[in-house]
């Protein structure tokens, strides 16, 4: 068996997590740093290859005989992390935690199908996953009441499917609801069925209640920017990374993801396909965020041949992650002595801070989702409730009370 040090092995089991198994950036990160234990051990150990042995014996040290039953749940989360890597060691791959599905019978292939059209639309590995997940369960239920044609499928089946459904789990009904009423309109559209199943789904009430946008104004921006120290490798990097997202309103991801390949100098633009949606984003690139980028890359990035613009500031100088990108905002801002108690203070909420000064300078909503890279202006509406300014506009004078209200009947409301 081939001897391989920690790094070799974590680095092949993050690209087999990230590339077989399409865990996000966040997920890497924190195996990455479950991990990082085993490295300790084996210095203290002086321990140069990795094994499943190796990580036992780890394991052993951390938490000695104790029950797993015993343990809390972040103690829990680390053995969990331990046996991914022992079983990439062991088996050269890791099975995914998902439920494993299997489509069998005449029903089953239709959703095949029906997975396999929603694929070709170019929706996310995730999104398809979700579905799958879904129908399967739908399909099993099916299975349990005897059902194999999709043609003896009546209401009274939905509606006992989806009160089988964890009723303190709201928003996983929805998402039952709302597959299974893409996949009967789907096979009402195929000709498979000669009615629309869609119109027995029970109406589905359910709304998600996002948060209100974290904003900070453009003095608190301007601290968050002073703050970072340009006088040395990282702070350098830090700085144009945060002013992407200031400036631009780049999201993490497509800032870890910028390549010199999307920057064109000569006309002062970045050009790209932004990760979350998939469209192409064309920014102007302004004088500051420029001068910024170059001072990095004269003087602070590692020579490499990544194609990737920012790199890890350490050996062996990969390409960053969108965990980084937000761990650089995050510590900046607990830097500043900001107060952000109630409010998020990541890159996004930079994004957002954008969003609201370009509402406030009464910019129309066409052009505010051009500047965010949104497919139509209802996704930028949600940040009209940010606008407080426009909102007050909107407050209506309330008429006074009369005198004679308060001495009717006695006085005092009516005592």
């Amino acid at each position: 068996m081939e001897h391989k040090t920690f790094k070799q092995v974590t680095s092949q089991a993050l690209i087999f997590l990230r590339d077989r198994l399409s865990r996000a950036d966040g997920t890497l990160h924190y195996y990455h740093c479950k991990w990082l234990p085993i490295k300790r051990y084996m210095q203290s150990k002086s321990i140069n290859f990795i094994d499943a042995e190796v990580c036992k014996e780890c394991l052993l040290q951390i938490f000695g005989n104790r029950d797993y039953c015993t343990l809390s749940k972040y103690e829990k989360d680390t053995v969990k992390a331990f046996n991914v890597l022992i079983e990439f060691i062991e088996t050269g791959g890791i099975q995914p935690t998902k439920e494993a599905t299997d489509f069998k019978g005449p029903v089953g292939e239709l959703m095949i199908n029906y997975l396999a059209f929603k694929s070709s639309q170019r929706l996310a590995k995730h999104t398809i996953d979700e579905y799958e997940q879904h129908l399967f369960r739908f399909l099993r239920f099916l299975n349990g009441e005897n059902v194999v044609s999709i043609n003896t499928v009546n209401q009274l089946h939905i509606l006992n499917y989806i009160k089988s459904i964890n009723p303190q789990k709201i928003s996983l009904a929805h998402i039952s609801i709302r597959t299974l009423r893409d996949f009967f309109k789907y096979l009402y559209a195929q000709g498979v069925l000669e009615r629309n199943f869609s119109s027995m789904m029970p109406k589905d009430v359910y709304k998600a209640q996002a948060q209100m946008p974290s904003t900070y104004t453009l003095e608190e921006i301007e601290r968050l920017i002073a703050v970072v120290d340009r006088n040395n490798a990282v702070g350098k990097r830090d700085y144009a990374i945060i002013l992407l997202a200031a400036r631009l309103g780049l999201r993490a991801s497509d800032i870890a993801n910028l390549k010199f390949d999307n920057i064109f100098w000569e006309q002062n633009t970045i050009s790209f396909y932004q990760y979350k949606t998939g469209n192409k984003l064309e920014l102007p690139l302004l004088s500051e965020v420029g001068n910024a980028i170059v001072d990095y890359l004269k003087f602070s990035r590692p020579q490499s041949d990544e194609p990737f613009v920012f790199l890890c500031a350490r050996s062996p100088f990969n390409p960053i992650h969108t965990s980084v990108v937000t761990k650089i905002v995050q510590n900046s801002f607990a830097k500043t002595g900001i107060n952000t108690k109630y409010r998020r203070h990541g890159p996004h909420a930079l994004r957002h801070s954008l969003a609201d000064r370009l509402l406030e300078n009464q910019t129309i909503l066409p052009v505010i989702s051009e500047v965010l890279g949104h497919e139509n202006t209802e996704s930028t509406r949600f940040y009209l409730r940010i606008d407080l300014t426009s909102l007050r506009q909107c407050v209506l004078e309330v008429p006074a009370v009369t005198p004679g209200f308060y001495s009717q009947k006695g006085g005092f409301f009516y005592e």
